[in-house]
């Protein structure tokens, strides 16, 4: 499958769940999607019939919020079953509203922000001192670099020269309760990472080949974690959820679910 065509199911199967569900976090969900799509196509090493597998890129998906495109990723890359997305939200389900460790292709359990990067950094550095040929992604939301936890781990890995570490920030610019400039200004947010020993790349977080490109460039003889920072769109592929901080939080009603659906069945 295409990384073009996955993320349009990323997408799809995302609303179906909230919708459904009277779930939140739609618009980190659509903002993410490219990010998760190309990686799971055409970079991380992994085997979803054995998810455990211990050569497999460990990915950390610190944006526990919006966990139904990570949800939707694992089942389109064949770690479960369709049937078991309909558990979502449900009670005793392991789908819950935030990532749940316990979903196969899961990690760590995640959703309060600012931990998975320390745990990132834990499993890096690890694997460094094991001469482990995996390398660690993770995903951080841009509002959650408010965190000091964050800042912290960010000198860490620039320290221990983590060159099997990569960071992806899913810059959409708006957070809980506003914009990320208005909220806790991040900016010059490369020059942040690059002074605490980071190399530091810029891309458009919805263009494949850009992300495929940043990604899969040989850093290899590099002494430097890698950090993308990608530059969405929150609500991405839906006009009228596009840049608005309300679909943070809001549930599409069945008139907005219908318009939705049809906006993205023709991208």
């Amino acid at each position: 499958m295409t990384s073009i065509l996955l993320a349009k199911k990323i997408r799809r199967l995302s609303l179906d769940m909230v919708h459904r569900t009277n779930a939140s976090h739609i618009g980190g969900a659509f903002s993410v999607a490219d990010i998760l799509a190309v990686l799971y196509s055409d970079i991380l090493k992994y085997d979803p019939r054995d998810p455990k597998w211990s050569k497999r890129d460990r990915l950390l998906y610190s944006k526990g919020h919006s966990c139904t495109s990570l949800y939707a990723v694992l089942m389109e890359c064949g770690f479960y079953t369709s049937e078991v997305l309909d558990t979502f939200s449900q009670n005793g389900s392991s789908f819950t509203t935030h990532v749940n460790h316990n979903v196969p292709g899961v990690e760590l359990s995640t959703g309060s922000l600012g931990h998975a990067l320390s745990v990132g950094c834990g499993i890096s550095f690890a694997g460094k001192l094991k001469r482990s040929d995996f390398h660690t992604y993770v995903i951080l939301s841009d509002g959650e670099l408010d965190e000091g936890s964050n800042w912290e781990a960010i000198l860490f890995a620039g320290h221990h020269k983590l060159n099997n570490l990569t960071v992806i920030v899913d810059y959409n610019k708006i957070q809980s309760l506003g914009s990320v400039n208005e909220v806790m200004n991040l900016e010059p947010l490369g020059d942040k990472f690059s002074s605490f020993g980071w190399d530091c790349q810029e891309i458009d977080g919805h263009h494949h080949p850009s992300i495929f490109e940043a990604l899969k460039k040989d850093r290899k003889d590099d002494s430097k974690p890698f950090v993308m920072l990608a530059h969405t769109v929150k609500g991405k592929g839906v006009d009228f959820m596009e840049n608005q901080l309300l679909w943070h939080y809001r549930t599409p009603n069945a008139e907005q679910y219908a318009l939705a659906v049809k906006q993205l069945d023709q991208t």
